[in-house]
């Protein structure tokens, strides 16, 4: 490989200055010939495609370098071969696979990195294509397989060339669903496509159950093991008429991280989902079933119930103890029912079971989705809100109308950190903070937080890194 320089170039014998940028890569032969009695050679074709480089997609010296290089690696493979560069498909397939097996599994001088496979993969993909749109090639090496993802809404068909290596997703550093995919992800519980209908070839039980409490954890912001445990007595009533001031969700104390009692709250047709499900799959899902030392409850309501014959309020229950809450005939209390009556509790096999499906067959983006992510999701779509005034504006109308509930005048009076901190249980706005910052970039801003703020507590920094402890 040589690179090109036009210096003294009048010198050359030729009637003007060569077309080639400067520092472009020139592939030559052993015997320095660019064509014999066959016509022009593979070099003189490929010399051809790298000068297109600077204008269609790739100016930079560097980018030249590189392309050169792998396209140099392989017309040398498909030499030792005797496979011309513009073959059959049958060959030139033949010979990728022989070339991926060398540069992936072969001798350690000659074995690729994976970013290094996918940039061979790049070169050779773009090279063909042009050779084809200029009537050179009728054949690839490469096999294309289609596939669906969501863009702005809409389903589109997309292509990936199946040479690429599956690589660790960007999905995975993903920490929280933007509001696009937090729709997928209830319309995936639910069995229903990106579209809303319903989708043929789902297989999974309880959508029902399953969607109520994928728009119950997003809109509560609840950690698995808050939601996880809650009674069907501890769901709030439904508003008579729709509100668009939220409705306030009280977490049980020995069920809470730190046995920290606090309130949250759940938008209307979350709420409205999850009334749904009790009323209807919630009531086809109730058995006989029994625990081994079942706790049986009588003339329960929303604050407690009578518990083996002794008035109990249900915040004074731990979570072990709420799994053995049963109606006298039978059939667990908690709000997720599984067969016959019983507990559903295996809520994080479900979402990534769920979130895999999603990637697999609608978006190929979609991020693997634990409960604690979706607690994260509703941090960020919560501040979003209470930053842009939705909230407030809601508290507006709500006191205009007559509404004079301390969550309104709680919106219309309070900072949005503050509300924010409330609302996930933080012991202090520091947390929340910084909580917020690494769920943004990941801590990337963390040095800058600290250089105007100073040297953030440990007992803060703790608290905010046990957020992220149930993350997978």
């Amino acid at each position: 490989m040589h690179f090109f320089s036009s210096e003294d170039w009048q010198s050359w014998g030729l009637g003007g200055q060569p077309l080639i940028p400067e520092r472009m890569p020139v592939l030559i032969d052993d015997d320095f010939l660019f064509e014999d009695g066959y016509g022009p050679r593979a070099t003189r074709v490929v010399n051809t495609w790298l000068r297109t480089l600077p204008s269609s997609g790739a100016p930079s010296p560097n980018s030249w370098r590189a392309y050169a290089l792998s396209a140099r690696d392989w017309l040398t493979h498909l030499r030792r071969h005797a496979i011309e560069v513009f073959a059959s498909r049958q060959d030139l397939v033949a010979a990728l696979g022989t070339y991926a097996d060398r540069r992936l599994s072969g001798p350690l001088d000659e074995r690729l990195a994976s970013s290094s496979w996918e940039l061979q993969v790049t070169v050779l993909s773009r090279f063909y294509a042009w050779a084809v749109e200029e009537g050179l090639a009728s054949a690839v090496p490469f096999t294309v397989g289609t596939g669906i993802r969501m863009v702005e809404g809409r389903l589109v068909e997309t292509g990936r060339n199946l040479a690429r290596l599956r690589r660790v997703k960007p999905h995975v550093k993903v920490q929280y669903l933007e509001s696009d995919f937090a729709e997928l992800f209830c319309r995936g519980l639910a069995g229903l496509d990106p579209d809303g209908l319903e989708n043929a070839a789902f297989r999974g039980r309880f959508p029902g159950r399953n969607a109520a409490m994928g728009r119950l954890v997003l809109g509560t912001g609840m950690r698995s093991r808050e939601f996880t445990h809650l009674l069907v007595h501890e769901v709030p009533p439904l508003p008579a008429e729709p509100t668009e001031v939220p409705i306030l969700w009280a977490v049980p104390e020995l069920g809470a991280k730190g046995r920290k009692f606090r309130t949250t709250w759940i938008d209307y047709a979350s709420l409205a989902a999850v009334h749904a499900y009790i009323a209807l799959d919630r009531e086809m899902a109730r058995g006989s079933w029994m625990p081994r030392k079942p706790l049986v409850v009588e003339e329960a309501d929303f604050r407690g119930g009578r518990v083996n014959g002794r008035r109990m309020t249900w915040s004074s229950l731990a979570p072990a103890e709420r799994l053995r809450l049963v109606d006298p005939q039978g059939g667990s209390l908690l709000l997720a029912l599984s067969y016959g009556g019983r507990p559903f509790v295996d809520w994080g096999t479900l979402f990534r079971r769920t979130a895999r499906r999603i990637r697999e067959v609608f978006e190929p983006r979609f991020p693997d989705v634990a409960p604690h992510r979706c607690r994260h999701s509703f941090a960020m779509a919560t501040l979003e809100r209470l930053v842009e005034g939705h909230y407030r504006a809601a508290a507006q109308m709500a006191a205009a109308t007559g509404d004079a509930s301390g969550l309104a005048l709680y919106l219309l009076k309070s900072d949005p950190l503050l509300i924010l901190r409330d609302l996930l249980g933080h012991s202090s706005v520091t947390t929340t903070e910084v909580y917020l910052k690494r769920l943004d970039v990941h801590r990337i801003y963390q040095a800058a937080w600290e250089k105007t703020h100073g040297q953030v507590d440990p007992a803060v920094l703790a608290e905010a890194d046990s957020e992220f402890e149930e993350t997978v």
